[in-house]
């Protein structure tokens, strides 16, 4: 009864979700025409919605630790469900994000992507979409603030691996830019597909940053060791149970 209780909040949550960002972005619609960085607030209130209702609807509580950044940084997190990318939005000044192409075509979500700055790649093309988001990042087309990537380019499931990509370290390189490791452990909670939340605490850490400097593959080590030992205390702080990861093939 319990489990059928919470399936049901789970789906008036997600309906409701969805709506909300609709209203949401049609009620700021008119002010980001006018001035862009409007945008911002549209996301932060969507964000801090999301936030609240998730905690009284559905059980599952946030809380954000160590510092968001606030200035122009690299945030390599993490990536388990659409609810990180909610925790990260909500508590940096000007997120943007390193997305696929495909989003641009999304309804209301496109428009605000491009409004944010986000850079879109196409992960079909491997070394070319790499060469563009480095040309992108570089040349000043997208307005400073935090660029946020997941470095497994995807979502990945609680206690599952997926080899580690290396555009992160490619943009770490080229920018100059420090980079902030953010662990998570949403994906106990918000599993990557299906309707059903359970209740906890969703964690969003972020940790100390790796300064710029460092050679390729000891900033790859570095930043995938931070990301992936802060995200599995989490998830064993959640009460998850780490088995022996199984690994995700490549798309």
């Amino acid at each position: 009864m319990r489990t059928a209780f919470q399936w049901i909040m789970s789906l008036l949550f997600v309906i409701q979700m969805y709506v909300s960002m609709v209203l949401i972005a049609l009620f700021f619609l008119p002010q980001v025409m006018v001035k862009r960085d409007r945008v911002f607030v549209t996301v932060h209130t969507y964000t801090s919605w999301v936030r609240w209702t998730a905690s009284w609807m559905i059980g599952l509580k946030s809380e954000i630790r160590g510092t968001p950044p606030t200035d122009e940084v690299i945030i390599a997190s993490k990536h388990q469900s659409f609810f990180d990318i909610i925790l990260i939005t909500n508590v940096t000044p000007r997120p943007k994000f390193i997305m696929k192409k495909e989003i641009l075509w999304t309804p209301i979500v496109g428009y605000v992507a491009k409004a944010m700055g986000c850079v879109a790649v196409d992960r079909g093309k491997g070394g070319q979409a790499i060469k563009k988001m480095v040309a992108d990042v570089s040349s000043g087309a997208v307005a400073p603030g935090q660029l946020i990537i997941f470095p497994q380019g995807t979502r990945v499931a609680a206690g599952a691996h997926k080899k580690y990509k290396i555009g992160t370290g490619v943009l770490y390189k080229e920018t100059g830019q420090p980079c902030v490791p953010a662990a998570t452990n949403v994906g106990v909670f918000w599993k990557r597909h299906g309707i059903m939340r359970y209740p906890g605490m969703a964690v969003m850490e972020f940790l100390p940053a790796i300064d710029p400097g460092l050679e390729m593959g000891d900033f790859m080590v570095a930043m995938e060791t931070a990301v992936e030992e802060g995200s599995n205390r989490l998830m064993a702080e959640a009460g998850f149970v780490l088995e022996a990861p199984h690994e995700i093939p490549d798309n």
